[in-house]
């Protein structure tokens, strides 16, 4: 009888370890399912947005950028460096370079990836000058997203071209 009671004490143990195994990969299957709906999710807004902007639409910013978005450019010069708050960076960045274009840039998608909270996007964009010369670049932008918009974006772009834009093209308001 003794050796009964000791199996049973094993076994439900056992039960409890296999019971407990399988809530947490049950859990662990709820985790990565929220997280392909989340990736989904911002993938596609991050794409709808870029579409939006290909398409002519001039509230790519607004729409995409929480107002308190920290924003960096990596590289070196005038032009690299953290912009905080979406304003910032409409102000230090975007409108230095917009009110020297006769139009404004375009965004052709090369390859967009998603996980999770994270997209990067690698985009090519082309604009003429005001003084009618071409502005071509290309771009790569980390975003992390909460809530539908980028709480914070790296840029990778090459400065050389943004920057000779600014030196040449006198600023128009």
């Amino acid at each position: 009888m003794r050796f009964f009671r000791i199996g049973s004490v094993v076994f439900w143990r056992w039960l409890m370890a296999c019971a407990l195994v399988l809530t947490q990969a049950q859990a662990m299957a709820d985790v990565r399912a929220d997280s392909g709906a989340e990736t989904q999710r911002n993938r596609e807004a991050v794409s709808k947005a870029f579409a939006a902007w290909a398409a002519g639409g001039q509230g790519f910013f607004d729409d995409m950028l929480a107002p308190d978005v920290v924003w960096t450019i990596k590289g070196s010069g005038p032009t690299a460096g953290v912009h905080r708050g979406k304003q910032a960076l409409i102000d230090k960045a975007v409108k230095p370079l917009s009110t020297r274009l006769q139009r404004q840039i375009r965004p052709t998608i090369r390859n967009l990836w998603a996980d999770g909270d994270h997209v990067i996007i690698e985009w090519d964009g082309e604009a003429v000058a005001k003084d009618g010369k071409p502005y071509r670049n290309s771009y790569v932008w980390i975003f992390r997203m909460q809530g539908g918009r980028a709480s914070e974006v790296t840029a990778y772009l090459d400065l050389a071209p943004y920057d000779d834009v600014l030196r040449r093209v006198p600023a128009s308001q």
